[in-house]
This record gives structure tokens, sequence and C-alpha cells, in this order.
């Protein structure tokens, strides 16, 4: 594989997981949002669900930019 081709698949992976993990967690704020629960017995949910999902999409963009960097 040629590495201009390796570095748009870089690219393009990143915009996929960026945009699937703001969908994501949009939709988990909205479900939370629309709970009849008061929102402070939801607010844990909403910090675990934000730092779950960010915090594996940092996990993921540092793998690829290793791998970009090893290219």
């Amino acid at each position: 594989m040629r590495i201009e081709t390796k570095y748009s698949l870089i690219l393009w992976l990143k915009r996929i997981l960026g945009f699937t993990a703001i969908t994501l967690w949009i939709s988990i704020i909205y479900t939370i949002a629309k709970s009849p629960v008061p929102f402070m017995e939801q607010a844990p949910y909403c910090m675990v669900s934000t730092m779950l999902i960010f915090g594996l999409l940092s996990m993921v963009f540092k793998g690829l930019e290793y791998w970009e960097k090893n290219i």
C-alpha cells in the first residue's frame, strides 16, 4: 500500500471515528435527558458515558497517530 493511501486511510478513519463517537454521545445524552428520573440521579451516567466514549476515542486516536508516525 502506498504511503499516501495510508495517510488518507488514517485521516478518514479519524473522521469516521470522531463522527461516530459524537453521534453516540449525543444519542446517550438525549436518552438521559428524556428519562423521567431527576437529573441529579442521572448525572453519574452522563459523566461516565462521556468519559468512556471520549476516553476510548482518545486511545484510538493515539493508536492511529502512532501508526501514522511509523509509516
